[in-house]
């Protein structure tokens, strides 16, 4: 395999995001009811309704971990980037109301590393991408 360091700077940056994403997939997806329950009850003294709170924690797992899964075999990987920070700005959000500071500082540096990927998304290698034209 005949890569640049850039490529394989994106490309494993892509991976390790993937793995982050699919992971919360994996450790939420057996306690999905468990974890639903505990956002609600989270946010419960917000100014969002549970009937918004109890679906969105419903499907963000979901939605992670397709993400992630996208990510880690490099299928619609601009797309995929941008969908993980539309994610990422809903859990500012809501870690924001949460007054929850150190949360967002985590969640904005995960927004940064969603950035320079997408930034150099021209880098993309060993991924579904390359058959079709989603680079």
């Amino acid at each position: 395999m005949n890569l640049t360091n850039a490529q394989w700077a994106f490309v494993t940056s892509r991976w390790l995001l993937g793995v982050a994403f699919l992971s919360h997939l994996l450790v939420r997806g057996p306690k999905l009811a468990a974890f639903q329950a505990g956002v609600v009850k989270q946010f419960a003294g917000t100014v969002l309704p549970a009937a918004l709170v109890g679906p969105y924690a419903l499907a963000l797992p979901l939605v992670e971990g397709a993400i992630g899964l996208l990510l880690l075999i490099g299928l619609f990987t601009r797309p995929s980037l941008v969908a993980a920070m539309l994610v990422l700005m809903s859990l500012v959000f809501g870690s924001s109301l949460l007054e929850q500071w150190a949360t967002v500082g985590t969640q904005l540096l995960y927004g940064l590393y969603i950035f320079a990927l997408l930034l150099h998304v021209q880098h993309n290698r060993l991924g579904l991408d390359r058959v079709g034209k989603y680079r």
